[in-house]
């Protein structure tokens, strides 16, 4: 018997939710790509579901930096070798935060939000049958300042990471990340 706000939950929901959960259970970090490119509606899906990402106040203190040719790939992975630019993705979002947009007095949160945006484009990536791989800069500053430098981005756009997104080359085993020692309730 249902009471109050319940609702009775449909297979199709089910099957939602169970999909969605597989989604963030197997994402996995893609380092290799076969170089195939990937459609700009496929890039625009993934930049709408960074978008889609919660921030503060809804700031949305972020910008989307989309690296498509090959002749900037080949920069960022000679500039950033752990960036994994040099293997073959059809195209890199650089996640950035936009300072203009941050709240005044709390400009460190445009870290978490453009976090969760990020993280947003890897599970969507996954879903569309992509890889990508989460390649940091921010706190670096070194590392910032040099993609601010090769990208010629103006002073109040930092770049947290770089994200090459592409056709897998690779199908690396899914990680169980489970570990219950990392969990307390209530207290420490």
């Amino acid at each position: 018997m249902l009471t109050g706000c319940q609702t009775p939950v449909t297979n199709s929901e089910t099957m939602k939710q169970d999909n969605i959960i597989e989604n963030i259970r197997t994402r996995v970090s893609v380092r290799q790509f076969t170089g195939e490119k990937i459609s700009d509606d496929q890039i625009q899906i993934l930049l709408q579901c960074a978008m889609s990402a919660p921030s503060a106040l809804n700031h949305q203190p972020w910008a989307f930096i989309v690296i498509t040719e090959d002749s900037v790939l080949a920069q960022l992975g000679q500039e950033f070798p752990y960036s994994r630019c040099d293997q073959h993705p059809a195209c890199a979002i650089i996640p950035c935060g936009d300072l203009s947009k941050a709240i005044e007095g709390s400009e460190g949160f445009w870290i978490n939000d453009v976090s969760a945006a990020t993280e947003n484009i890897l599970l969507a990536a996954h879903a569309m049958g992509l890889g990508a791989v989460w390649t940091g800069l921010h706190p670096n500053m070194d590392r910032a300042a040099a993609a601010q430098r090769l990208l010629g981005l103006p002073e109040h756009i930092i770049p947290l990471c770089i994200v090459p997104v592409g056709v897998p080359a690779e199908q690396p085993e899914v990680k169980d990340k489970w570990n219950a020692d990392n969990i307390h309730y209530n207290r420490w």
